[in-house]
């Protein structure tokens, strides 16, 4: 399972909105190849679901996220920060065994 904190929960309504994303348009999560330390992820919006996505629902966000990824996704908490270190999306990942500087990476 992946969940959201309320600043990630009230910063991605915000999105939706300034975007014009449909009310019904979901997060998609994923994982894939690259970055410094060998994995990355992936946050987007999305409108399709395919047959072998898993779908979870935490605060009235929709999280889909494909079969291969929830491998190294679950757990995951999807945080965002607007400190003085950086803003944007975080993920704080149990899974994680490595992570990069910038936080867009991990290894497992």
């Amino acid at each position: 399972m992946v969940t959201v904190t309320d600043k990630a929960k009230d910063k991605i309504f915000e999105l939706r909105k300034e975007e014009g994303r449909p009310d019904d348009s979901h997060i998609r999560v994923g994982v894939q190849g690259g970055g410094c330390s060998g994995l990355m992820y992936n946050l987007e919006f999305d409108s399709e679901k395919q047959a072998t996505d898993m779908e979870f629902v935490d605060k009235g966000i929709k999280i889909v996220v494909d079969k291969k990824s929830i491998l190294y996704l679950a757990g995951t908490v999807l945080d965002f920060s607007d400190g003085l270190n950086g803003k944007g999306f975080q993920f704080v990942n149990p899974n994680a065994s490595r992570t990069c500087g910038c936080g867009e990476s991990f290894a497992v």
